[in-house]
């Protein structure tokens, strides 16, 4: 009788987490936090971080480090915008492997789930009376960014939170766009919103964080950080984008090597992508 031996099962692709960089060294802790928890929901994973700037490893030395097997960037950002639409393709684009890019975290429902959760932290009501509403409001501050969709996406964010809340929602940003902090907080005041809290939209600490929290005329609210529902949505954009590539007619397709870039070497490494995927599929008995 003939033993078959079963074709060993690849590891997953890399889930390279791409965080913006910060001179505040609370961020980069923060960022290494949260892969903790990553690598601890989902055990077996390789795991990495890469920076757009100012800290290391940049995005592009995080790469060249991965070897051939595939990858997929996940962007530790809240909304699109300019390191979306074109830092974090280009660098996946020159990477010699085949590399898929997931959309950033933002919006979705897990990240109204730690804004409540910071909210409450601070001291917002667990059971508010129709009265607390009436009288309170937030402001969710955010980085801000010239790229208009980078407000549509906050916005929806700031709707979703005020269904969870009961209470208007207004999105505020601490640089790039409008209303700043401070006029959101005035505007809410002029609606007889006199019990305003600062909900903070950032990632991690940092100088946004802190000029943010300082406009509150109530509470304000710790960031995002490494809240354990963080790394759900991390693991949620990194499954959402390789169901995609391991559907043939999906949408997502790898960023690719520069050289070739044309439609044909996109296809070629889609399917390598792909073809990984399934592998590992099989190998998990789905």
């Amino acid at each position: 009788m003939t033993n078959v031996t079963a074709p060993r099962t690849p590891p997953p692709p890399t889930l390279l987490l791409v965080a913006h960089g910060s001179r505040d060294p609370r961020t980069l802790e923060t960022v290494r936090t949260l892969l903790d928890g990553v690598r601890a929901l989902r055990p077996g994973l390789p795991v990495r971080l890469g920076h757009i700037e100012l800290n290391e490893p940049l995005l592009p030395e995080a790469l060249a480090t991965l070897g051939p097997a595939p990858a997929v960037l996940v962007p530790l950002l809240l909304s699109r915008g300019h390191h979306v639409r074109h830092d974090i393709p280009t660098a996946a684009a020159a990477a010699p492997l085949p590399t898929l890019v997931a959309a950033p975290l933002g919006p979705h429902p897990l990240l109204v789930d730690v804004l409540h959760s910071r909210l409450l932290d601070a001291g917002w009501p667990a059971a508010p009376t129709g009265a607390d509403r009436r009288r309170t409001g937030v402001v969710l501050a955010a980085a801000g960014s010239r790229d208009p969709d980078s407000a549509v996406d906050t916005g929806r964010t700031a709707a979703l939170l005020a269904d969870r809340l009961g209470v208007p929602v207004v999105p505020a940003y601490a640089s790039a766009a409008a209303p700043t902090v401070p006029a959101a907080v005035r505007a809410l005041a002029a609606r007889g919103r006199d019990r305003v809290a600062v909900a903070s939209y950032f990632t991690a600490p940092g100088r946004f964080h802190t000029e943010s929290a300082a406009a509150a005329p109530w509470i304000a609210a710790a960031p995002l950080g490494a809240h354990p529902a963080m790394a759900r949505l991390v693991l949620h954009r990194y499954d959402e984008v390789l169901a995609r590539a391991a559907t043939p007619a999906g949408p997502a397709e790898p960023a690719g090597p520069a050289e070739p870039a044309g439609p044909a070497s996109r296809l070629q490494m889609a399917k390598r992508v792909r073809t990984n995927v399934a592998l590992v599929s099989i190998g998990r008995g789905s």
